[in-house]
């Protein structure tokens, strides 16, 4: 098996652009390429799963733990031909500044892959050799196998960099892209992910790969991503329970933040996930025991959603007879009676949840929480914890006193936050289900009480 880390000496050195361009030109020599991303993102993956065309992965040791991660990368690189690990900022960058863990190094570790370092050489050509070195040396875990050298001036200066790299560090400098370079990846904005779904970024894809494939050595970079077969002793998809119900997931443009792993174990536990586009005008499909709404950009299509009545109309009375439902960020600014765009328009969302949604110009929350559910939570019942993280850009005004559906706790402390009722729970937090795979046991096993009475 081939597997190889993309890590970068800081953020926005870009590593993305030269993961996507790696994978792109793999794929056009023939490759079955599995793309992976350290750490809670979910564009970037977007953009993995468009060019390789298989769903790609988180691997995040702080959310599910360590041998989590290494059941999640077994079973994504299954007939895959090489897996390429973007990682995330700098490649010890996570957690916390005192440990490796949630980084990128320390994914490389567990999941015994070497590291293709992407060094920034602006600017610089025997002090590059300086920087790989200090990275070489941090943590001795870590295996450093090569190098690509980023935003040089000239080919000249490619060969400065890759004989100072070379000499000093003893590993190989397989290539490079120089700062005039016209293809950078498009910003990842919120209406990026449409463009990609629909086809319209495959020529700066096919482009992206082509340009790679002009200044790396592939045949060198599949040498170096050679690993030993990943050792996990069980399956962490194989469970023995079988729940029989229906789950409906809303899955469009507006509603599509899910890790694989959240789905795929709502299905290991015999569960048949029954997919609807509320952005379509789907209303909730006929016959299911629950909702699952998760994150996504439903403020980028506020008119549209606010026009679906029918729709609107179905999840609320679905919601109120008691459909055991999960709405996580996007999907919980959807169930709100509003958004507030930021240019001061208002659209009618479902509401069933009191209070409205206010979009803000600056990123209101950001990072990985721990999760400790509120009494009445059955979904994290009074001693279950589960991680996840936030990601947005709006907050929350609630109308009158709420039941909250959980306590949080992260960099900036704890705090009660979300929305219960009957069995409805939803709020900021994007959860990862293998983090605490009893949460779904305890949402199938109410949805399995709501089909047994009908």
């Amino acid at each position: 098996m081939r597997r190889i880390v993309i890590a970068g000496t800081g953020s926005g050195v870009g590593k993305t652009t030269i993961t996507i361009g790696l994978m792109a030109a793999l794929k056009q020599k023939g490759y079955i390429v599995q793309g992976f991303k350290c750490g809670p993102d979910y564009i970037d993956p977007t953009y993995h799963t468009a060019v390789t065309g298989r769903p790609s992965r988180n691997l995040d040791s702080w959310m599910v733990g360590h041998e989590a991660v290494q059941a999640i990368c077994a079973k994504g690189c299954e007939g895959a031909d090489i897996a390429i690990i973007e990682g995330v900022m700098g490649m010890f960058d996570g957690k916390r500044p005192t440990t490796n863990e949630g980084t990128t190094a320390e994914i490389s570790v567990l999941t015994n892959s070497p590291v293709l370092l992407v060094v920034d050489c602006a600017g610089m050509a025997r002090s590059a050799a300086a920087a790989v070195r200090g990275f070489q040396t941090f943590d001795e875990r870590v295996r450093i196998a090569g190098v690509i050298a980023n935003r040089v001036g000239s080919e000249g200066h490619f060969r400065l960099v890759k004989t100072a790299i070379e000499q000093e560090c003893g590993i190989p400098v397989i290539g490079f892209l120089t700062k005039e370079d016209a293809l950078h990846i498009p910003e990842r904005h919120l209406g990026l992910i449409p463009s990609i779904e629909r086809g319209e970024l495959d020529h700066f894809f096919a482009e992206l790969g082509e340009r790679i494939a002009k200044t790396v050595d592939l045949n060198a970079l599949l040498k170096l991503a050679e690993a030993p077969a990943l050792n996990v002793p069980q399956s962490y998809f194989d469970i023995s329970k079988s729940y029989d119900v229906r789950i409906a997931v809303a899955k469009d443009a507006a509603f599509h933040f899910y890790y694989p792993e959240n789905l795929e174990l709502l299905q290991a536990y015999g569960a048949e996930l029954v997919f609807f586009s509320p952005l379509a005008g789907e209303p909730l499909p006929n016959g299911v025991h629950g909702l699952y709404i998760g994150g996504g950009f439903p403020e980028e299509f506020a008119k549209q959603l606010s026009e679906q009545q029918s729709v609107k109309q179905s999840i609320k009375t679905a919601i109120e007879s008691g459909l055991p439902t999960l709405a996580e960020c996007g999907g919980f600014m959807f169930l709100t009676e509003g958004i507030e765009t930021t240019d001061g328009a208002h659209y009618d969302m479902v509401g069933v949840i009191p209070g409205r949604i206010v979009m803000q110009p600056k990123l209101v929350a950001l990072g990985y929480r721990e999760v400790k559910g509120e009494p009445g939570n059955f979904l994290l019942p009074e001693g279950l914890r589960a991680r996840g993280h936030e990601f947005h850009y709006s907050t929350y005004e609630a109308r009158g006193e709420i039941p909250f559906a959980y306590e949080t706790t992260g960099l900036r402390g704890a705090k009660k936050d979300g929305y219960q009722h009957q069995n409805l729970i939803a709020g900021y937090v994007h959860f990862h289900f293998a983090s605490c795979p009893q949460m779904v046991e305890n949402w199938l096993t109410k949805c399995k009480k709501v089909k047994d009475h009908g």
